[in-house]
């Protein structure tokens, strides 16, 4: 797993245990389906199931795989679209700092590709790291914060 914020709470063990059953048992998923990953090291484009749930990207051989066969935390990641070389859009994923690596996904179609950036957005600000949510509080005028 790739985690871009490691702090370890009740979360990362969550996605651990998910990441250990097959796609079709995660409950509740925000998205699901195939998806194509850029593999920049060989150039060629991986097909997976993929499930997102809760700021994090399953990604299985198929369907019927017994397991995740890896997972990406997606917490501070940006989403957007992008057009690379072959004219094709993709989805990106941009890390927070440039530790972290960027990802490249693709759909069957510019449709899926709009679901699955609509999806990660969504879930990603779900899981703003606390320590922003915070600040974020903090930085709001007196009045807003009085209970």
């Amino acid at each position: 797993f790739l985690c871009a914020d490691s702090q370890n709470h009740v979360w990362t063990d969550v996605t651990r245990h998910n990441s250990g059953l097959p796609p079709l048992a995660i409950k509740s998923p925000e998205c699901l389906g195939l998806l194509h990953q850029l593999e920049r090291s060989r150039d060629v484009w991986a097909q997976y199931y993929c499930i997102l749930k809760d700021g994090c990207l399953y990604l299985y051989a198929s369907i019927r795989s017994t397991q995740a066969l890896g997972g990406l935390y997606l917490q501070g990641y940006t989403v957007s679209e992008q057009v690379l070389s072959f004219k094709q859009a993709v989805i990106e994923l941009s890390p927070p700092s440039e530790e972290f690596q960027t990802f490249y996904f693709c759909a069957e179609n510019e449709t899926e590709n709009k679901r699955w950036i609509t999806a990660l957005k969504t879930s990603i600000q779900k899981w703003l790291p606390l320590h922003q949510a915070i600040e974020d509080f903090m930085n709001r005028p007196l009045e807003e914060t009085k209970m």
